[in-house]
């Protein structure tokens, strides 16, 4: 997949923080937004590594600096991540995320250098976190569940990671290296701070972080009401619904109201099918052009059986490379993806529920960036008519529900 490179990537996000403080999390949310742009990006996780080569049976005093076995043990897991890393970067990787905790000047040096010496960016991200109920949840709802503490009491687990913590944090040296490019994340987002920061994708990076937080809401994802040229069989055009479509209105209204604990920002696109999907609804909409369906260009208005009879090369073409096919004088799914970005970064932003009222090709987009889905393997998905998707965050991914409401 395609996607603005004004040079060629090859960037390694080293994470830096003690345990718990969501470097996990936001690895992986840099992850699923740079996959859905089409970088080729992959999380090297250090306490994976660990847990296959050495066990999940590591107790606090496993991670005491003062125990030599564990220090050295794991320090050659680290550098056996580093390793992998660096022959995925050599055979086309794009950007590596270097999960671990790299809480020394020491361990941040050698990763540099190592990088450097392979002509890998480095770009360091600190998560600090001092907000005692976050960290209290992050334990809880993320760390108990480790394979770590597999049939472990839940308040000695707890009592077990804390203590991890303190050994860390006994050795932990905050990043003020002068020369690193580094990003400081504050409380996950309350503070940003960005140091030496230089190029397209570490700006990218920034920006995207800037607008990170950890509220849980529901986004939910449907296609407009059943529209007359549905009922064609006919792509794109500007029709109004059908009656079946406008009685799924009412339904959509009636489903809102049950559903949401608190009003919802409600986005749909700019035509008047999806306008007309939320008349019922107790609040107006935002129009957005950027959740337009997908250009159809000189096939608008066309079936797919038409399109194939007049247009055998074109159909052929479309049938064998969906997501990069770009109809004449239309789009691509890259280039809605393209578009989409501001609606993603828009959309972590929100501390609120969202409703987002759009088109097929628009909604595979969206659920293959809120699901960490290749794109490639959405393009065919069936988001069929009249029907929910609510997608709710959970610790490092979101969870499904779907409502088929008629």
């Amino acid at each position: 997949m395609g996607h603005y490179t004004p040079e060629k990537v090859s960037l390694v996000v080293c994470l830096v923080g003690l345990p718990a403080r969501g470097k996990t999390f936001i690895g992986r949310k840099i992850a699923r937004y740079l996959t859905w742009l089409g970088y080729n990006t992959r999380v090297f996780n250090i306490g994976d590594y660990r847990r296959q080569r050495l066990g999940s049976h590591h107790r606090h005093d496993f991670f005491d600096p003062s125990n030599p076995e564990g220090a050295r043990a794991r320090n050659e897991v680290a550098q056996a991540a580093l390793m992998d890393l660096a022959e995925w970067m050599r055979s086309g990787g794009e950007v590596a995320i270097y999960d671990a905790t790299n809480t020394t000047r020491a361990r941040r040096h050698h990763v540099l250098e190592f990088c450097k010496a392979r002509n890998l960016e480095v770009l360091f991200i600190e998560s600090i976190c001092e907000d005692p109920t976050i960290i209290e949840a992050n334990v809880r709802e993320t760390k108990l569940s480790s394979p770590d503490y597999a049939n472990v009491e839940p308040d000695e687990a707890v009592r077990d990671f804390r203590a991890r913590i303190d050994h860390y944090a006994r050795a932990y040296e905050p990043i003020h290296e002068e020369g690193y490019s580094y990003i400081k994340l504050i409380d996950v987002g309350r503070i940003l701070v960005a140091h030496l920061i230089d190029g397209y994708l570490p700006g990218r990076i920034v920006f995207f972080l800037m607008n990170l937080h950890i509220v849980r809401r529901p986004i939910w994802l449907t296609r407009h009401g059943e529209s007359k040229l549905n009922t064609e069989g006919r792509i794109g055009g500007d029709a109004g619904l059908s009656p079946l479509g406008d009685q799924y209105a009412q339904k959509l209204s009636e489903f809102m109201r049950e559903h949401a604990i608190r009003p919802p920002r409600v986005w749909c696109s700019t035509l008047q099918r999806t306008l007309q999907t939320c008349r019922y609804l107790p609040m107006p909409p935002v129009q957005w052009s950027a959740l337009n369906e997908i250009d159809a260009g000189v096939c608008d208005g066309m079936t797919y059986d038409e399109i194939q009879a007049q247009m055998p090369d074109e159909f052929s073409a479309r049938q064998t490379d969906k997501l990069h096919y770009r109809y004449p004088r239309g789009e691509s799914y890259e280039d809605v993806i393209v578009r989409l970005e501001p609606v993603i970064i828009e959309a972590e932003r929100q501390r609120e529920p969202v409703l987002i009222v759009a088109h097929q090709a628009v909604l595979r987009a969206l659920y293959a960036y809120f699901m960490d889905k290749d794109p490639d393997s959405c393009v065919r998905m069936e988001i069929p008519l009249h029907t929910v998707l609510e997608l709710t965050p959970g610790p490092y991914a979101f969870e499904e529900k779907r409502y088929h409401l008629m």
